[in-house]
């Protein structure tokens, strides 16, 4: 069971709700997302472009766009370099539109995951030059590219950095920033940099970068843009849930506008692959982006090649762009199965371990596809709560790792403090990649717990309640006004409450697996819910049964119902259920006492 904690912040919330034309519910749990002045709460649940910042604010930004101008009308050939995620395929598409509709000559090239590796390398800065290449832009990545591009200025390229990853700094002054001598670099994280939001996903530097680069070239001035930036939108949107960037600030608004946008996409390859994954456009949500549509793309680059996402967002023709969705779900469909597989092996090798796990988990798994780390690492991060390192072999006596992180541990700064061990790495705090030489892993694993400051605590989970909510407050519009709330995701969880004294009535099990239950639970007044328990909770709930009131009365309670008092506290998410044209209220248990 996981430690509760109900937030806990005060405000006026009849003020908040008489004001806002919302309930007391509501307007506290906006104040849980230290949301409660008013310019904020209506940022908050709008949708309008105008609480985008003005791009013109992001450093460097003017600078890069001048001399993208500058080439383009000098005729140079430009080469987009991206990544091989989401992010930074959707990234080079919107580059590559952008630039293209601004009468550049582009093209995209995308490094592939286990011939390159991650960003910028060296071979394909000569790769473009051998190409006739002028001049490069980079998106996703860059910023920690420092001799791959300090090479390319020695061949007389120019350089543009658009990414959105950590800087690196000074070993001697970490207030000091080291950035890459290109000839202008574009990222929020840059530590002089004046733009009121960081936290955005490369995707959205590139549509900022083009917002004024359409500008500098009088564009606007020629023709209305709009349905091109609302096209630009969905992909902007797209990556941001992907990237897991926190659902704050203007990345709701263009989360939002990518909803609606979708549904008048041209994109011929995006419609193709929502087609494949019959998803209605109309019904898109952060979950059909980071886990639906979003993992076709990301296979292409873990499996294949991320130039397969390119080509699909860049197809014009139906048929063709019907075949390379099927093959994406296809590839994703494969990575499923490599995915559960690897974690079962993970989770093995966890086992050696016992109960006495370190502080930061580094599990090597030298027969792994490389890029299938980061997901693994994910999933046992969410089974331990831990800081998980997975690690692959590589070529040249190498190894790759990828990382995700809790809360308490900032990954990308773990990793600086072992710099001296690896040959490169980046990220976030809470996701990271790097790679070093095989023989330095073990050293690598015990500076990383040596220097690690996580205490025992930091290890419960803990589910944040937004407030303790007898389930009879709850009623359709409550959860209408509720799913207002919504993009939901990191940093904008979606609410959580809590209920005492629920008692459970009867339940079934269902499911093709027979791994879900579907309980009806019953107030202190004597209103009815139905309640629905599934997942990772599923075992663990029925031997809370067993446990607290026998495995007979469970048994019971699942052929028909139970007279006895069964009563329990809940942590739950209340949901609206449709089902043949009618709404109800339902129940999703998340946790139980």
């Amino acid at each position: 069971m996981a430690k509760w904690l109900e937030i806990r912040k005060g405000a006026d919330f009849q003020k908040i709700a008489k004001d806002h034309g919302i309930s007391p519910i509501t307007a506290r749990i906006l104040r849980n997302r230290d949301v409660f002045e008013d310019a904020d709460i209506d940022m908050y649940l709008s949708r309008d472009e105008k609480y985008l910042h003005d791009p013109h604010l992001l450093k460097d930004i003017d600078l890069a766009a001048d001399i993208m101008k500058n080439r383009i009308e000098a005729g140079d050939s430009i080469r987009i370099i991206g990544d091989y995620d989401v992010d930074g395929i959707c990234s080079s598409y919107i580059l590559l539109a952008g630039i293209k509709l601004c009468g550049g000559n582009v093209d995209v090239v995308l490094p592939h995951r286990i011939h390159d590796g991650y960003g910028l390398s060296v071979s394909l800065v000569d790769k473009a030059y051998e190409d006739g290449k002028q001049m490069i832009i980079t998106c996703d990545n860059g910023i920690a590219a420092i001799p791959q591009i300090a090479h390319a200025k020695e061949l007389g390229m120019t350089v543009i950095v658009t990414d959105h990853h950590e800087v690196s700094y000074s070993e001697e002054d970490k207030d000091q920033m080291v950035l890459p001598p290109a000839d202008a670099v574009v990222d929020p994280k840059r530590r002089d940099e004046i733009y009121p939001f960081h936290e955005i996903c490369g995707a959205m530097v590139a549509y900022k970068f083009i917002q004024v680069l359409t500008e500098k070239m009088g564009l606007t001035k020629e023709k209305d843009l709009r349905p091109f930036f609302d096209e630009m939108t969905i992909f902007a949107g797209w990556a941001t849930v992907c990237d897991v960037m926190p659902l704050k600030d203007e990345n709701r608004i263009i989360v939002k506008r990518s909803f609606d946008a979708i549904t008048r996409t041209g994109n011929e390859g995006l419609k193709a692959l929502l087609r494949v994954n019959d998803i209605d456009p109309y019904n898109v949500s952060c979950y059909i982006y980071g886990f639906v549509i979003g993992p076709c793309l990301n296979a292409t680059g873990r499996l294949d090649t991320a130039m397969r996402g390119i080509e699909l967002l860049t197809e014009q023709n139906v048929s063709k762009a019907a075949e390379i969705a099927l093959e994406l779900k296809e590839l994703n469909d494969s990575r499923k199965d490599m995915t559960q597989q690897g974690k079962d092996e993970a989770m093995e090798l966890l086992s050696e371990y016992g109960d006495n796990l370190p502080d930061v988990l580094v599990l090597y798994m030298p027969e792994l596809h490389e890029s299938l780390a980061g997901i693994i690492a994910g999933k046992v991060r969410e089974e331990v709560n831990h800081p998980v390192m997975i690690v692959t072999d590589a070529k040249d006596d190498l190894v790759k790792g990828s990382g995700r992180s809790i809360e308490a541990y900032h990954m990308f700064d773990g990793l600086s403090q072992c710099r001296e061990l690896l040959t490169k790495y980046g990220g976030h705090k809470l996701a990271a990649g790097f790679s070093l030489k095989k023989e330095n892993l073990e050293m690598f694993r015990e500076a990383l717990n040596k220097n690690s400051t996580l205490k025992a605590e930091d290890f419960v989970e803990i589910l944040h309640l937004d407030m303790e909510l007898p389930i009879r407050y709850l009623s359709l519009n409550l959860l209408r006004e509720i799913e207002s709330l919504a993009p939901f995701g990191q940093g904008n969880p979606e609410p959580l409450f809590a209920a005492r004294n629920v008692r459970l009535i009867k339940g079934r099990i269902i499911g093709k697996n027979a791994n879900v239950a579907k309980m009806t639970v019953r107030d202190e007044e004597g209103q009815c819910f139905e309640m629905m328990v599934f997942g990772s909770i599923f075992d663990r709930w029925n031997e809370f049964l067993d446990i607290n009131f026998g495995a007979e009365r469970r048994e019971k309670l699942y052929n028909g119902g139970c007279n006895d008092n069964m009563s329990i506290k809940i942590a739950y998410q209340p949901k609206i259920n449709e089902f043949r044209g009618e709404e109800s209220v339902q129940i999703i248990l998340k946790d139980f006492c």
